[in-house]
């Protein structure tokens, strides 16, 4: 097991309060790094907070925005952090929402952190789709160098499971996303703050680097 670590910009400049990521003793870190449990939310294995808890993990969803480079608008968003035992049965009734037909995009940051390896697949059938995220469920949730991207074929709705295993949904209209969501016990809470916004850990495994591979070898396979 190997670790990333991310300082966020929103913390206190580091010269003002020495290294934001300092280590404690090895047995405090250590316990630190074995915890994923925060009152009723669960993190999975691929990242953890930084150990001064800048940002406490919770279950919940907020809206946001997204700026996009090609038109120069603003597509709506949802940003959602859900509790590892719902995450992913969660991020696959999302993707049910896009479609018979998605297209797909996999990135891993094992050997690139700062143009992540990218694969793309047009036009694959969401029941096959939905197969392969079975086969590789594990990877997708507790590697912290892995995200996945689904698309709806024709209209401008995207589901996202990013690094930090956030769910982040696009488009034009939430309703359906939100509905999701709450049915899944995640609640809108309007000043959700997510682990990405502090300091914090990625983690992974070499298994996992060859676990990505064998995925974006089978999207493109079919």
């Amino acid at each position: 097991m190997h670790y990333e670590q991310y300082i966020s910009d929103e913390n206190t400049p580091a010269d003002e309060i020495g290294n934001p990521l300092a280590s404690p003793d090895k047995a405090t870190f250590e316990a630190h790094l074995a915890r994923r449990r925060y009152g009723h939310f669960t993190l999975t294995e691929a990242i953890r907070p930084a150990w001064q808890l800048g940002i406490v993990p919770e279950a919940g969803y907020r809206h946001d925005s997204y700026s996009d480079p090609v038109s120069g608008g603003n597509v709506p968003a949802i940003v959602a952090a859900v509790s590892s035992e719902r995450l992913f049965d969660t991020f696959l009734q999302l993707i049910e929402s896009l479609g018979d037909t998605c297209d797909v995009v996999l990135e891993s940051s094992h050997e690139r952190k700062t143009h992540p390896k990218e694969y793309r697949r047009e036009g694959i059938e969401r029941i096959l789709l939905e197969s392969q995220l079975w086969d590789f469920e594990d990877l997708l949730l507790n590697d912290g160098c892995t995200s996945i991207a689904v698309l709806h074929s024709e209209h401008p709705f995207e589901v996202q499971l990013d690094e930090h295993k956030l769910i982040i949904a696009y488009g034009p209209e939430m309703q359906t996303f939100e509905t999701i969501l709450s049915e899944h016990g995640v609640p809108q809470k309007k000043n959700l703050r997510v682990i990405s916004q502090g300091d914090h850990m990625h983690t992974s495994t070499n298994h996992f680097t060859s676990q990505f591979e064998d995925f974006a070898s089978q999207i493109h396979a079919e």
